[in-house]
């Protein structure tokens, strides 16, 4: 038996040389911006001999690998240092963004270049994107002139839709807003923006990356207001831009007043403890009494499971409406608040079909509790009911407005004949 240890088979032969086209090219940005440069010198400021130049070098030149560069040479002339500063040892040229002229006419030709490069090479979205986070972010570092320049740029870019708005995430950094940097960024940027569509279709945009409650972080904290940031847009000539903010801020606060009414309502609160909040946040959030007795009724109608059969859902309405009477009567203290509150019961009454018979109770009820009175009840009938139920609904209500019209003073309406015994 051999006891010796067999000898471990090793690996020899010859090395070979890597071929050329595996080797991994050297990342050399320098080459490239040499090679961007001297094509934009040789076409000079016309923007479409330079769209077309691009458009033909993408076949020769690496963009995928240095798109950063590309968008560096059309934005400032140059490869940017961090902090936005232009190498002092790099070629550069005058045919960018930075070096033209600043007016939005020029900026929307530059717009149309980008776009144009993007259409063609579909890959370089991300890194134009990325490219525009990062230059707003280097803002402090370019003159007044060139952020006068970029902010209208990426205003007609993001009503194009070359960008998405999520890049407004960078003027939320804390230097750029505390300086004061962003909220004047965003005046120009918006302006172009809404210049090229409109307010609605700029809405539509922050709506849909979740941007469109956080406009007042352009401010500091301690000017995080919709007076200061009404005030600062309307006086740079973006009144359209302030009153949006304004409405969504009032949107916000009334979704939070019903689902805190809601909530007080569920656990029984006192009606005269629920009042005096829903006045303090009309006062603090100015929120007219029409749009508040809109909130109160859909609140008390919440509040309860009603009964889906349609003979015994009327008196359940009654009793609990009776019930809630001087809460809805605390709101209506001005003709149109009633006329409102009318329009949300007809709209309540046909969207729920089981209410469709209880119209008429229901306003009569209010009429005696004196949450509405004679006047926005004959406007109602006349001419200021929609469309929803009309024919039933005025039908219904044909008996007492004659009465309301005719009525001697002192002669009541027969309360019985719709409550049983007054």
């Amino acid at each position: 038996m051999n006891n010796q240890k067999q000898q471990k088979p090793t690996l020899s032969g010859q090395r070979f040389k890597t071929r050329k086209r595996d080797e991994k090219e050297r990342f050399d940005p320098t080459q490239f911006q040499d090679c961007i440069i001297q094509g934009l010198t040789e076409t000079g400021t016309d923007l479409e001999a330079v769209a077309k130049f691009l458009d033909a070098s993408g076949a020769k030149l690496d963009y995928r690998r240095y798109a950063e560069t590309l968008f560096d040479i059309l934005v400032a002339g140059g490869m940017l240092a961090p902090g936005g500063t232009l190498a002092d040892d790099m070629m550069r040229t005058d045919v960018c963004v930075f070096a033209a002229q600043e007016d939005l006419e020029t900026m929307q030709a530059f717009a149309q270049v980008f776009n144009k490069l993007i259409r063609r090479y579909k890959y370089l979205e991300k890194g134009f994107e990325d490219e525009v986070k990062k230059l707003l972010l280097f803002l402090k570092g370019f003159s007044e002139s060139e952020r006068n320049k970029l902010a209208m740029l990426t205003g007609v870019l993001l009503a194009n839709g070359t960008l998405n708005a999520s890049i407004l995430n960078s003027l939320y950094n804390e230097n750029l807003v505390k300086e004061g940097v962003s909220a004047a960024f965003a005046v120009k940027l918006f302006k172009s923006w809404i210049n090229e569509k409109d307010i609605n279709a700029v809405a539509a945009s922050l709506r849909k990356v979740s941007m469109d409650n956080r406009l007042m972080e352009l401010f500091p904290a301690n000017k995080q207001s919709v007076e200061h940031f009404t005030k600062y847009f309307t006086e740079a000539g973006l009144k359209e831009l302030s009153e949006y903010v304004r409405n969504q801020q009032t949107i916000g606060a009334r979704k939070e007043l019903q689902k805190e009414l809601q909530e007080q309502m569920s656990r029984g609160d006192p009606f005269k403890d629920i009042i005096l909040y829903v006045k303090e946040e009309m006062k603090k959030n100015n929120i007219p009494e029409p749009v508040v007795i809109g909130i109160v009724w859909s609140s008390v109608m919440s509040t309860v499971e009603w009964n889906k059969k349609e003979e015994l859902v009327a008196e359940q309405a009654i009793k609990h409406l009776k019930q809630y009477s001087p809460l809805l009567a605390a709101f209506t203290t001005q003709g149109q608040s009633e006329l409102t509150l009318l329009l949300k019961i007809q709209e309540y009454c046909y969207d729920n079909i089981h209410f469709m018979k209880a119209f008429q109770k229901i306003v009569v009820l209010f009429y005696k509790a004196e949450v509405l009175s004679e006047e926005p009840i004959l406007k109602w009938y006349k001419d200021a009911h929609v469309a929803k139920g009309k024919s039933v609904f005025l039908e219904q209500m044909k008996k007492f407005v004659e009465w309301l019209k005719n009525a001697e003073e002192g002669k009541s309406f027969p309360w019985c004949s719709l409550f049983g015994k007054a």
